[in-house]
């Protein structure tokens, strides 16, 4: 039997909720199409206890189970967009902060901009 994933251990609750989610929509879709077990099993590659555990969101089920059961229902070509980068929110606002950093000078005090414009300007009545 293969390990069992470390990160499987470490998975956020949220992500649980979301995979249990999943799991159950893929279930309805396949009894809306009056699909046994069986056959999605099939259909799928994969047997019939491992789809009842995607069916309940078990994170240790392949992603590609996953993302077969998604073509089965025309559903897989919203994968890629789930992390497209300009959908990347952390990254951007990272990308934000960065560029502020970059261009946020310091403004010169009012006794800074006054000594240098008595240094640049010549003296009344001298010639430069």
């Amino acid at each position: 039997m293969p390990k069992r994933s470390s990160a499987i251990d470490h998975l956020p609750a949220v992500v649980q909720v979301h995979l249990s989610a999943l799991g159950e929509n893929l279930a309805i879709a396949r009894k809306r199409r009056r699909e046994s077990m069986k056959d999605w099993a099939q259909r799928i590659g994969v047997s019939e206890p491992t789809l009842a555990r995607m069916e309940r969101g078990d994170p240790s089920v392949a992603m590609g189970v996953y993302a077969t059961a998604l073509w089965l229902i025309a559903r897989d070509a919203q994968l890629p967009a789930l992390a497209a980068p300009e959908q990347d929110l952390g990254a951007l606002e990272e990308a934000v902060r960065v560029a502020l950093r970059r261009s946020v000078r310091k403004r010169p005090t009012i006794e800074e901009r006054l000594a240098g414009m008595t240094s640049s300007r010549p003296a009344v009545g001298k010639k430069p």
